[in-house]
């Protein structure tokens, strides 16, 4: 069950990162790798304010081994590439998270291990941090970085937003089934200590989760991100890499300090879960996200503004209605034109010379000439 658990959920998480990265359309992303402050107070956030934070908890609590080593693996942690689903769902800033997940995944292979061996080592001893089981830190964060340049190549070789709705929804249906998936493989004997700890373990579980979001929420704000914005980096200050931490708890630890160990992340993981559906809610209705605010929240769920935004912005085709010169007897008709976008750019579509011009089918009357024998000129875009 272990090898089919850790096949089962590289997959999943391979094709929820690589839908999240192909939704994010490309002319946007550029657009956010110059936002050099969402990325910085992101990457403070990341690497330097939370494994602090999950120290400063753990020497606080006097946490032992397992729970405390679990924890600073958590909030060393890049984040995770729920923090996608997240901004995908509740519709704010795709594309920075995105761009935060693959440059955080990125620095941490540096970052996570100097973190753990700062922070490990000022906690415990040596032998603590030479049990640490490196190998499967790195496995998660190769996964990642597949997904998410498989991703953005797609979304940069296809150009098309019905792709990008199309990944969209992969990625959707890739996050309920991990979140399932994740679910059935936990229901084991580890759960049962779950529920069965101090009031400190469940303070200091859940005490980083909730400091992430509202540090990440003060810093974005003073620094005036867009609304969406900082919705994004407050998401991505919260949701950190439990996987990572399961790992670790699994091959560093036994028996009863194993069931310790992984409670850790799992209770983080319900907590996260539940401090961003609030927090994301409530972002939703004071009107941080591209979704309308008194919009219903199926729809909300169900629908991708970040597409349609990108779909106003540069539509799929242009139709171009003539009728700016005076028709004069025994002239040529001159037909509508349909330009679609593809690869290449803007090309005229032969089938549009055939169809009735989106002017004509929106009003019996329009294209038709007036009394001065002209015709007026109209042009609308097409999704």
């Amino acid at each position: 069950m272990g090898v089919f658990a850790e096949i089962g959920t590289n997959v999943l998480l391979f094709c929820l990162v690589f839908g999240m990265s192909a939704t994010v359309d490309i002319g946007h992303l550029k657009k956010q790798l110059r936002n050099r402050v969402a990325l910085l107070t992101g990457i403070s956030l990341q690497f330097v304010i939370l494994p602090f934070v999950g120290f400063v908890i753990v020497k606080a609590l006097n946490m032992d081994a397992p729970m405390g080593v679990a924890l600073l693996v958590i909030t060393s942690s890049p984040g995770g590439s729920y923090s996608n689903w997240w901004c995908s769902m509740f519709n704010a800033d795709l594309a920075l998270s995105v761009t935060m997940t693959a440059i955080s995944t990125l620095l941490s292979v540096v970052m996570l291990p100097v973190n753990l061996i700062i922070y490990t080592t000022s906690t415990y001893s040596s032998a603590v941090v030479k049990s640490l089981h490196w190998s499967t830190l790195f496995i998660s964060l190769v996964v990642v970085i597949g997904g998410i340049s498989t991703g953005l190549f797609c979304s940069a070789y296809y150009s098309s937003h019905r792709f990008n709705l199309l990944a969209n929804k992969i990625g959707n249906v890739a996050g309920v089934s991990l979140v399932i998936f994740s679910a059935s493989v936990s229901s084991s004997s580890n759960d049962s200590s779950l529920w069965d700890q101090d009031i400190e373990f469940y303070f200091g579980v859940a005490a980083p989760a909730l400091l992430g979001v509202i540090i990440a929420s003060y810093m974005a704000t003073k620094f005036n991100l867009d609304k969406p914005e900082r919705v994004a980096v407050s998401v991505e200050a919260c949701y950190q890499n439990t996987g990572i931490a399961t790992s670790i708890a699994v091959a560093m630890f036994d028996g009863d300090e194993e069931a310790r160990a992984v409670g850790v992340p799992l209770f983080y993981g319900i907590c996260e879960a539940v401090i961003l559906a609030t927090f994301c809610i409530i972002c939703w209705k004071m009107g941080w996200t591209k979704a309308p605010a008194n919009e219903n929240l199926c729809t909300v769920l169900a629908t991708s503004y970040e597409v349609e935004g990108a779909r106003r912005e540069s539509p799929n085709a242009i139709e171009v209605v003539y009728g700016t010169a005076q028709q004069k007897e025994g002239d040529e008709n001159i037909d509508d034109l349909v330009f679609t976008q593809t690869n290449d750019g803007y090309e005229f579509d032969e089938n549009s010379r055939h169809e009735q011009s989106n002017a004509q089918l929106a009003s019996p009357t329009a294209g038709a000439a007036d009394a001065n024998g002209e015709v007026p000129a109209a042009g609308r875009t097409i999704d």
